[in-house]
């Protein structure tokens, strides 16, 4: 089975722990306002809900998959993703740990989530955002009146990916930018958006079926 590259680069990103930021030599004011301004705008979600369409272009350029899903989001630390069939995965965080379900391995894997690893791309909508400059060099550009674009360069050469953009439109995330470590590009494109309304907790779990095998992290 061949599952999307940016759930499977969230999936171990929040097992792995990334390496302490190195004090780079470019930890200049421009990437600091920049990191500054994506933050405020970031903490002002408190929830953050939409359905999303993923393309995966090859290096290339050939579209190579897409599929479709939903998210939630909601701080401190709660994250639900979806994807639909034919490659349906679950991953839910609950700001301690993360639960990855892949019902067509009737697999479950529970991950321990380390602070080290909240700035990691999906966590960027729920989890602590005041330290992006540590873990990234950042960089904005603004289009016209009412669009933002935020590049986020990893500092660590072990960072599973090697550049995220990130496109706010009138304050509202539209779009992520993923390059990774292969060449492949991936596009999630967020609709239906809904911004700061009320999500109980209850919807940053998972149910699956009795028998599934069950993974802990360091079993």
């Amino acid at each position: 089975m061949q599952y999307h590259p940016f759930l499977k680069i969230f999936a171990i990103a929040v097992v792995t722990l990334f390496a302490l930021a190195a004090k780079a030599a470019d930890n200049g004011s421009e990437s600091r306002d920049a990191a500054a301004r994506l933050a405020s705008m970031l903490k002002s979600y408190e929830s953050y809900q939409a359905d999303f369409i993923q393309i995966v272009v090859n290096e290339n350029g050939n579209q190579v998959q897409e599929t479709r899903g939903a998210l939630k989001a909601k701080r401190p630390g709660l994250f639900y993703w979806e994807t639909s069939a034919p490659l349906s995965q679950f991953i839910v965080s609950n700001g301690e740990t993360v639960e990855v379900y892949d019902p067509d391995l009737e697999q479950v894997t529970i991950h321990n989530l380390d602070e080290r690893v909240q700035t990691t791309p999906a966590l960027l909508l729920s989890g602590e955002v005041d330290n992006l400059e540590e873990t990234y060099r950042v960089s904005r550009k603004a289009i016209g009146d009412n669009t933002r674009e935020f590049m986020l360069e990893p500092r660590s050469p072990d960072s599973l990916f090697l550049s995220l953009r990130l496109t706010f439109f009138k304050g509202e995330l539209q779009e992520m930018r993923m390059q990774d470590s292969l060449g492949q590009l991936s596009v999630l494109s967020f609709d239906n958006i809904r911004l700061n309304e009320s999500v109980d907790n209850s919807a940053f779990s998972l149910e699956y079926p009795e028998g599934v095998d069950i993974i802990r992290d360091g079993a």
